[in-house]
C-alpha cells in the first residue's frame, strides 16, 4: 500500500513557533516538512513550483508578509495549497484575499497551531484541497440575518461547522455520534439550501466558503 505524504513548507520568523510546528508536524507519518524557514527572502528561494504540496505561512514577518508571499508562491504554482498563520484577528484580510487566488485558502490561529491534531488535520484537509477555518472562530461563529447559512437546521449547521473545521465525513460523524450516512445525507441537504450545485467546483470548498461569508465571529472571549 502506497502512502501519500504530504510535503510542507513552513514560513515563520519565530525559532520556537517554528521548531514547534516542524515538530508536530514531522510526528505524522503522511507529513514531511521539507522547508523550514524564518522569512520571505528564503522562502522565495527555496519554494519552488513542484517542489511542496502545502504552504504554511505566517501573516507577520519580519521582510514582509504572508499574504503577499502566499499569493506570489500561488501565482507561480498554482496547485500549491496555503495556510495562514496569525496570532492577530486578520479574518478580514483573509476573506478578501479569498477573490484573489487561484485555490482558496486555508486559516489557523498561533492558539489552535499548539493542538497537534488540529494543526495535523488542518495541513493534511488543506492539502486534499479542502477549505480549514480555525476552530476557535469557527465555534464562535453564528449565521447573519437573512442569509441561506441562517435557514440551516441546527443539525446541519454543526456539520457545517465541522466540516470548516477540517473533519472528514468519517470525522465528523464521530464528533456527533452518528454514522456517515447521515453526514452525508445532512451535506447534500447543505448543498440545496446554500444553492450549491455539483458541476466545476467543490461543493464542500464552497460550503465552507459561504460560511465564512454568511456569519459573523467573536474572536476575542
Amino acid at each position: 500500500m502506497v502512502t501519500t505524504v504530504t510535503r510542507v513548507s513552513i514560513v515563520e520568523d519565530e525559532a520556537l513557533m517554528r521548531g514547534m510546528l516542524e515538530e508536530a508536524l514531522a510526528s505524522h507519518e503522511g507529513v514531511r516538512v521539507v522547508h523550514s524557514v524564518p522569512g520571505v527572502q528564503e522562502a522565495r528561494l527555496v519554494i519552488t513550483p513542484g517542489s511542496c504540496d502545502v504552504a504554511v505561512l505566517d501573516v507577520n514577518l519580519p521582510d514582509g508578509n504572508g499574504v503577499s508571499l502566499g499569493l506570489q508562491l500561488q501565482r507561480a504554482d498554482p496547485r500549491l495549497a496555503i495556510m495562514l498563520l496569525s496570532s492577530e484577528d486578520v479574518m478580514g484580510l483573509f476573506t478578501t484575499v479569498q477573490d484573489q487566488v487561484s485555490k482558496p485558502w486555508s486559516y489557523l490561529s498561533k492558539r489552535s497551531s499548539f493542538a497537534r491534531d488540529v494543526l495535523v488535520r488542518a495541513v493534511t484537509a488543506t492539502a486534499q484541497g479542502q477549505v480549514v477555518l480555525d476552530p476557535y472562530l469557527v465555534q464562535r461563529s453564528s449565521p447573519r440575518a437573512k442569509t441561506a447559512v441562517a435557514e440551516l437546521t441546527p443539525a446541519q449547521f454543526q456539520v457545517l461547522r465541522l466540516v470548516a473545521e477540517g473533519w472528514s465525513n468519517q470525522g465528523v460523524a464521530e464528533q456527533l455520534g452518528i454514522n456517515e450516512r447521515s453526514v452525508e445525507s445532512h451535506l447534500q441537504s447543505i448543498y440545496q439550501r446554500l444553492q450549491i450545485g455539483g458541476e466545476g467546483h467543490n461543493r464542500r470548498v464552497a460550503a465552507v466558503l459561504a460560511f465564512l461569508e454568511q456569519t459573523g465571529r467573536s474572536w476575542r472571549g
